[in-house]
């Protein structure tokens, strides 16, 4: 029961720290017009006269979250190492685990926010034409599960540096590199170099190649497994990296 209440109690404490703050706001304006013009202007929606969002907004999500999700998360251990409050809350009646799942919890919780008021593009193309709204919740529930990919990579990054400058930068890196395993150019040039059983190992790695079942309307467990791993993964290395710093 502690355990929980512990969690709960960062979490709360974390998720009020974003609304304190501009960084907040400026994420989820930034949000919000970059998936309102991407969609409508240069995502071709009008022009592919269909009332789907797989294309014109879901496309975009993995270059968004590249940049924005690594602005979320890099603060959430780089800061509390800049100010000297990691010692702190670390010699609290809490452990790593409780602190790693409280901050990044309430850090998720906030990316589904940010992805839940993007609603008012749901409902033009529900205005607009009878979209499958079953693929469109499938889309949102892959994008949040890869933007929670995102953060738990930007989680480790955060917690190796006190400058979030340099946290948000790695992140990315680490991030492109995921992504870019699944783009198809850069697929067929490790194929001629490596071979098919090589592409199909890098794809198999890609943000881009497991979030397109979700577009798609299916809910494939390997899928699931698959970002669910990713962020078990990072979180683990967190918390092997913060118990370091306890030491």
């Amino acid at each position: 029961m502690n355990t929980w209440a512990n969690i709960k109690t960062i979490a709360k404490r974390e998720l009020g720290a974003y609304f304190t703050s501009p960084l907040a706001y400026v994420f989820i304006v930034i949000f919000l017009l970059l998936s309102g013009v991407f969609t409508f202007v240069f995502g071709g929606f009008f022009e592919r006269e269909q009332a789907a969002l797989g294309q014109s907004f879901f496309d975009w999500h993995p270059w968004f979250y590249l940049f924005l999700v690594p602005a979320v998360g890099m603060r959430l251990w780089a800061e509390e190492r800049r100010v000297g409050t990691l010692e702190l809350l670390l010699t609290m009646p809490v452990t790593p685990w409780q602190a790693i799942l409280g901050k990044f919890l309430a850090s998720w919780l906030f990316l589904a926010l940010a992805l839940a008021l993007t609603f008012p593009v749901v409902i033009s193309v529900n205005y607009l034409g009878a979209p499958d709204n079953g693929v469109i919740f499938c889309a949102y529930v892959g994008s949040w599960l890869m933007a929670g990919a995102y953060l738990a990579i930007s989680c480790i990054t955060s917690a190796l540096t006190r400058t979030q400058v340099v946290s948000f930068i790695v992140s990315v890196v680490l991030c492109l590199a995921l992504v870019l395993a699944g783009v198809p150019g850069v697929l067929k040039a490790i194929s001629g170099v490596f071979g098919t059983a090589t592409v199909d190992m890098v794809s198999s790695c890609s943000f881009l190649t497991h979030f397109g079942g979700f577009q798609k309307g299916v809910l494939d467990s390997r899928d699931i497994i698959f970002f669910l791993s990713v962020i078990g993964f990072s979180l683990f290395s967190t918390s092997v990296i913060l118990r370091g710093h306890r030491s």
